[in-house]
This record gives structure tokens, sequence and C-alpha cells, in this order.
């Protein structure tokens, strides 16, 4: 028992890594793919879909608005979720308690019932459905992630430390952006780049709110019954390997800083 106990959590952990890549290990073999029709069954090696992969013009069209939604529900979502952070913890008012418990709702709440609910509300008020509808679905649940996510950096300052700015003469303003931004910032960047890869990733809350926009987790899920572009699959790819690289380099980075540190 001893010996089995002693080889069962790596073997486990093994195995479920393993299986955690197949996936990956699938969409960047079948980007190499020479695929026509489909992309279900290889037909041979290739490097035209990753020098050609906007050849499929619908493809980068749904990555691009992608990117676009991304990036302006990140900013809002993040400017907004920080304000909202800073206030709940650093302030006392009416209705603390029940802002609190709303922020919450949209991350326990299932995706279907939030798409659902919007794309209701949407119908009622007479919006179209569009890249604004998409930017405001994502805006409202990815607010959620950026208070919490904030929220737990915020409690975690020490007061001191600004008070020591105002009794060096400071006014508010310079506290913040020289003392309380600064010591916010891996908080607000966590927030954001996780707020990004949620609405990147989405599809449900997309799917019910985009009209006639694709996106491209809409566009995958189409296309899925005739097999997934190797286009797609090279953009999915490059996007892994992307966010291996920036991992990779903080980490290292922050390995260097910690070695100049120690040598001082």
């Amino acid at each position: 028992m001893r010996g089995f106990g002693k080889w069962a959590l790596p073997v486990y952990s093994v195995i479920a890594f393993v299986f955690l890549l197949i996936p990956i290990a699938y969409t960047i073999a079948f980007s190499f793919n020479d695929s026509r029709r489909s992309n279900i069954s290889w037909r041979g090696f290739t490097l035209d879909n990753w020098f050609g992969v906007c050849q499929a013009q619908d493809v980068c069209t749904a990555f691009g608005k992608s990117i676009a939604i991304g990036l302006v529900a990140t900013l809002v979502a993040t400017v907004l979720g920080t304000m909202i952070a800073i206030a709940l913890v650093r302030y006392r008012f009416r209705f603390r308690s029940s802002t609190t418990l709303l922020l919450f709702l949209p991350m326990a709440t299932p995706e279907v019932v939030l798409g659902s609910g919007l794309a209701a509300q949407f119908l009622a008020a007479g919006v179209q459905k569009g890249m604004l509808t998409i930017v405001l679905a994502h805006i409202m649940f990815c607010i959620s992630f950026v208070v919490v996510t904030v929220r737990a950096r915020v409690a975690s300052l020490d007061p001191a430390l600004e008070e020591a700015g105002r009794d060096l003469y400071a006014n508010p303003r310079q506290v913040f952006w020289r003392i309380t931004f600064p010591l916010l910032l891996p908080g607000i960047v966590a927030a954001a780049l996780l707020a990004f890869a949620l609405s990147f990733d989405d599809f449900i809350i997309t799917n019910f709110n985009a009209g006639p926009e694709v996106t491209l987790p809409k566009y995958i899920y189409t296309a899925a019954a005739r097999g997934i572009p190797a286009e797609a699959n090279v953009i999915a790819s490059a996007v892994f390997l992307l966010a291996i690289v920036i991992v990779l380099a903080v980490q290292l980075t922050g390995a260097v800083r910690r070695k100049r540190l120690l040598q001082q």
C-alpha cells in the first residue's frame, strides 16, 4: 500500500496532464495538415497554412472581431472593476453588501441564463444585436472577475504606505498615482488578462447576443461540423504559443530581478 501510494499521485498527475494536452497537440498538429474541403483526416504535412493563414478570409475576420471585442471589453471592465474594488474595500456606504452580492451573481449564474437574459433585455429595449451588444455583454460578466481579482490586491495593501505619502504633503491624486496605483498594478494586470481571456474565449453569451456578427469561437463552432479549417488551427496554435512565450518571459524576468536583488 505504501508503494502504491507513493506512485499513485505521480501517475495520476501524468495521465491528467497528457489528457489535457491531447486537444492542444491535435490542434497544433492539424494546423500543418494539407487539408482541402475538410480538416478531419490527415492528408500530409505542409507549411502553407501558416504562411497563408488569411487566405480563408472568414477566419481572419472572425479573429479580428474577437480581438477588438476583447480589447474594448477588457479596457472598460478593468477600469470600472478597479474603481468598484477600491470602493468596496476602502469605503463604507449603504447597500455595500448588496453590491457585493450582485457582483458575484454573474460568476455563479450559468452562461445560458446570462446570455438568454441579456438577449431578452436587448430585444425589449429595441437594441439591434451586433458588436455593441456583444461588447456590453462581455463587459457585464468580466467586471465581476476584475472586481474579485483587484479587490484581493486592494485588501492586501498596507494603509501606512499611503499615510506616509500624505505625511509628506502629497495630495490625494499624487498618493494614488505614485503609491496606490503602482502597488495595485500587478493585480490590475492579472485582472485584465483574465478578462481578455474570458472575453476572447466566450461562445455561449456571444452566440445569444451576436446577431449576424461572427467571432472566432462562433466561427469554429459553426465550422466544426465539416472539420475546423486548418487556418483556424493555425490561429489557435499561435495564440497558445504566444501565451506560453509571455508566461516564460514573465517568469524569466522575475527570476532575473530576484537574482539581482539577492546580489545587491
